[in-house]
């Protein structure tokens, strides 16, 4: 029997990069997935069909998650489509830097709302519907204990993943639902492809830094968040741990 078997999951931005794979590794361990998505349809319906064609069930469902009815859409839609919700994963991220003279209203608006409004409007809808056993997983990053140049905003964001995912398994572990968190070190994706970062100066910098000596991979994460999804981890709650191949 597989550890997710009978389990409802919602991963937020799992269109690519680690939401895909999370959604992936939610379904081989036997969970119905609804795979959100905010922009990228053709993702999104590339992850459920190669969920489907593994023997998996998920559904794509677009919703910004910034917008408050969007996300209660989203947890509405995996109710309906699954008549249940065990699982939210909180995976729906803005990745962008900005030195601190760069820094304006509108660099901050766009990641604090998704980053961290996001995943408090996602949390709220879901808290909802989640019983006993429930679980949430947050999506943080290494950046908070690195706290690299050009990042205040970034990294401030995250560091908000850590503090509310602390406050909310204070608060809803009367309930029986466990919150996590997991902070990835530098992961290799479609999107540091697209940035540059693949193969940069930089990524060369990050892994002679990292103990394990390579960058990462969108399965190191999700393998781990399936764990802590599952009952393997019922004795984990409020943790914010390391995905990082020792990268500290």
């Amino acid at each position: 029997m597989a550890k997710l078997d009978g389990k409802v999951a919602v991963v937020t931005g799992a269109s690519k990069g680690i939401g895909a794979a999370i959604a992936a590794a939610l379904a081989r361990e036997g969970a119905a997935v609804v795979v959100n998505y905010a922009s990228s349809r053709a993702g999104a319906d590339a992850v459920v069909e190669a969920i489907a064609s593994a023997g998996g069930r998920a559904v794509a469902v677009k919703g910004d998650v910034s917008k408050a009815a969007e996300a209660r859409g989203l947890i509405d839609a995996a109710v309906e489509a699954f008549g249940r919700l065990d699982i939210v994963i909180n995976n729906s991220g803005v990745y962008e830097f900005a030195s601190i003279g760069e820094v304006s209203e509108e660099h901050y608006r766009r990641i604090f709302d998704v980053n961290v409004l996001g995943l408090l409007l996602v949390s709220q809808a879901a808290a909802k519907h989640l019983g006993e056993g429930g679980h949430i997983v947050n999506i943080s990053s290494v950046v908070t204990s690195l706290f690299p140049p050009d990042s205040a905003v970034y990294t401030g964001s995250k560091g908000a993943v850590d503090a509310i995912t602390g406050v909310l398994a204070k608060e809803l572990a009367p309930r029986g639902i466990r919150v996590n968190a997991v902070r990835p070190g530098f992961v290799t994706t479609e999107g540091t492809q697209t940035a540059g970062l693949a193969g940069s100066e930089m990524e060369a910098g990050i892994v002679a830094q990292t103990p394990l000596g390579r960058a990462g991979r969108p399965d190191d994460i999700a393998d781990l968040v399936a764990f802590l999804a599952s009952d393997d981890a019922r004795w984990l709650t409020g943790e914010v741990i390391a995905s990082s191949g020792g990268l500290r």
